[in-house]
């Protein structure tokens, strides 16, 4: 039997993924390694041009440590200094006197959800990843039994609220009501995320435990002379990045494009530059203002190169492995298979979508790829409630996040996983996050 040239691409891709995690979790080669002999051979195998093979490759890397390179060192160094001062443990003290230990899943869902909103997926973990931290080594819970709850707010959130990149370039594509896309995508990924946030994190940390929080790249704080931070500054230094990143989707909304001070709230919103402000205003909160002098200070931020680095690594090759099977064809091919059914809209929709989401990794991509291909199903099929179907896109864009997302090393490196833990608890989290949303969209669009 003769398979068609989109089937072999698919088959291709299939074992590339399937090799990628053999040689990670049984031969344990370095995934980054693993990342670039496999981007190297799916894009033989697939008949890509030799010279293109390599820079596909490259590219993928460059366009996603542009950005992810320098807001990890920024985020790192602005963690490392959250937790050396004792910023952490007095958030953290102040959140268990408050809500106490049984409640402090649901204070993750909350607090990641919200941080989510302006912040990228990345980004949100680099402020939050201190906080779970210390709140473990404080109340003794398993570190996943907080880590898991605020992944779950946090993916949601980039997924399926504005004003990320992808739902509004859905919103746009698709003709979409921004106020109504956001207040449905609250009202639906907001329960979701709390629910499968706690139910599934409650089932999981029965089987899988992770290493004790002190082997982690930013460790317990040792304020000076005993001056730790109040809770206030401490969270206002950390909220610092996200009040900015708010502040320019406000004036996004309110300001016209030729307004001074919308050009300057983009400039200071922009993730490197709010990043950066807050980086800099931790050497006062969290170094002076605690009895830390400047050469303490430069330790600190030296000792954050190493871990950046190998997070950086993998992160980048991971995107490098998307733009090789994006280069390759494959997210045409599983779009040429997916149209060919007869499906509603919303559901058409979450399947393209979900389908892109597992050959080339990225949500962001998945979003912008599958809305411009749904829009003229959209206008050929009346009644079709454009917002639902934002929404439903982003529901897609979340399932099965495996080895060529960089939000999957993300989850495994800051939470010291195996390849293994984190298929089996970050995969599968996210993965029914994005069913229960689409089950949810579609719910709520027999009722409207």
């Amino acid at each position: 039997m003769i398979l068609s040239p989109e089937t072999q691409l698919l088959l291709i891709t299939f074992v590339g993924v399937l090799g990628l995690i053999v040689l990670i979790a049984r031969y344990k080669l370095h995934a980054f390694l693993a990342l670039l002999l496999v981007s190297l051979a799916v894009g033989l195998a697939s008949g890509m041009k030799l010279t293109d093979i390599a820079k596909a490759f490259q590219d993928g890397v460059g366009n996603t440590l542009g950005f992810i390179a320098v807001i990890v060192g920024i985020g790192t160094m602005l963690g490392k200094l959250l937790a050396e001062s004792g910023g952490a443990e007095v958030i953290a003290g102040t959140f268990i006197r408050a809500l106490g230990p049984r409640r402090l899943p649901i204070a993750m869902v909350i607090v990641a959800f919200v941080v989510g909103l302006p912040v990228f997926f990345g980004v949100g973990i680099l402020l939050l990843a201190p906080i779970i931290f210390s709140l473990a080594r404080e109340t003794r819970l398993p570190l996943l039994c907080l880590a898991l709850p605020m992944v779950a707010g946090l993916s949601t959130s980039h997924c399926l609220v504005p004003p990320h990149v992808g739902p509004m370039v859905a919103i746009e594509r698709l003709g979409a009501d921004v106020g109504k896309t956001i207040l449905l995508s609250t009202a639906i990924g907001f329960p979701i995320a709390l629910l499968v946030g706690l139910v599934y994190t409650k089932y999981i940390t029965k089987t899988v435990v992770v290493t004790s929080v002190e082997t982690t790249s930013i460790p317990a704080g040792i304020a000076a002379q005993g001056r730790k931070p109040r809770f206030a500054m401490a969270l206002f230094t950390i909220a610092l990045p996200v009040l900015l990143m708010l502040g320019d989707t406000v004036a996004k909304l309110g300001l016209p494009a030729e307004n001074s001070a919308r050009a300057w709230a983009g400039f200071l919103g922009s993730p490197i530059v709010s990043m950066f402000i807050a980086a800099l205003f931790s050497f006062y909160s969290f170094g002076w203002a605690c009895g830390f002098n400047r050469n303490q200070l430069l330790k600190f931020t030296e000792e954050c190169v190493g871990p950046a680095a190998s997070i950086m690594l993998v992160v980048g090759a991971g995107g490098g492995f998307s733009k090789v099977l994006d280069q390759a064809g494959v997210a045409k091919a599983i779009a040429n298979l997916a149209g060919g059914l007869h499906l509603s809209p919303l559901l058409l929709g979450w399947l393209v979508a979900a389908l892109i989401r597992v050959a080339v990794g990225s949500a962001t991509v998945t979003i912008t790829m599958t809305a411009a291909m749904l829009a003229p199903v959209a206008d050929a099929t009346p009644g079709t409630h454009r917002e639902l179907l934002v929404i439903a896109l982003g529901a897609g864009s979340l399932i099965a996040s495996h080895l060529n997302d960089g939000g999957f090393w993300f989850v495994k490196e800051y939470f010291n996983m195996t390849v293994g833990q984190t298929l089996k608890t970050w995969t599968v989290l996210v993965s029914i996050i994005s069913v229960a949303a689409l089950l949810l969209t579609l719910l709520v669009d027999v009722i409207l």
